[in-house]
């Protein structure tokens, strides 16, 4: 079976639902992103790369999220409640991408919520939604990472049963200029049953919508 990525598609759970990002999403999304908490992780390059505005955003975005720079290649969604007082609501985004077809391997990453929404069903829905995708697409393997500074992501990465592979070090420069060294995880089609299987206990659990908390 050839792997490859859908040229587009949308996800849809009882949470979230997952559309192609568009350039039109971008307001939408500084209002849930452009927070120095997101940023102060890691996440765009770390603190510094926080941009000033909603136009600074734009340009940091369209070259930031793959989906834009990687036509065919990659696909970055617009990450929206379903349900409850904040139906339709932007709250992140995230991405597939880094595909190697030999290698049966793509990347999933380029994540970023509202903190309003951090620790709720929106992270697991939107895993099992794309982690789904790229299974059924035949890839064999998907890799998370994170800096190895940011506890937070890493320890989420490891609640959804991913793997802990390593710290590939001096991996990236941040926006500060200093080196990140990366938490590499991985997981493989023949962990995915068992990580669905838990990421949908997980998600049974929740009673109701999203409300974000502000």
């Amino acid at each position: 079976m050839s792997v490859s990525l859908p040229a587009s598609v949308s996800l849809v759970g009882r949470s979230v639902r997952l559309e192609p990002l568009v350039e039109a999403d971008l307001p939408e999304l500084w209002r849930a992103l452009g927070r120095p908490e997101v940023f102060a992780g890691g996440y765009g390059g770390g603190a510094a790369g926080l941009p000033a505005d909603e136009r600074a955003f734009a340009a940091f975005a369209l070259g930031y999220f793959p989906g834009f720079t990687q036509q065919g290649s990659a696909l970055t969604f617009a990450i929206r409640l379903i349900g409850g007082p904040a139906d339709g609501r932007l709250v992140g985004a995230s991405s597939l991408a880094d595909v190697e077809p030999k290698r049966e391997a793509v990347h999933l990453g380029w994540t970023g919520y509202d903190p309003a929404v951090w620790g709720s069903a929106v992270n697991p829905e939107a895993k099992l939604l794309l982690l789904g995708l790229a299974f059924d697409r035949g890839f064999g393997r998907v890799r998370i990472q994170a800096d190895a500074r940011n506890d937070r992501s890493r320890a989420a990465i490891l609640k959804l049963g991913a793997t802990f592979e390593g710290i590939v070090r001096r991996d990236a420069r941040r926006a500060d200029g200093s080196w990140r060294d990366a938490a590499v995880h991985s997981i493989i089609d023949e962990d995915w049953p068992d990580v669905r299987a838990g990421l949908e206990r997980r998600l049974a659990a929740v009673d109701g919508p999203v409300v974000p908390r502000d």
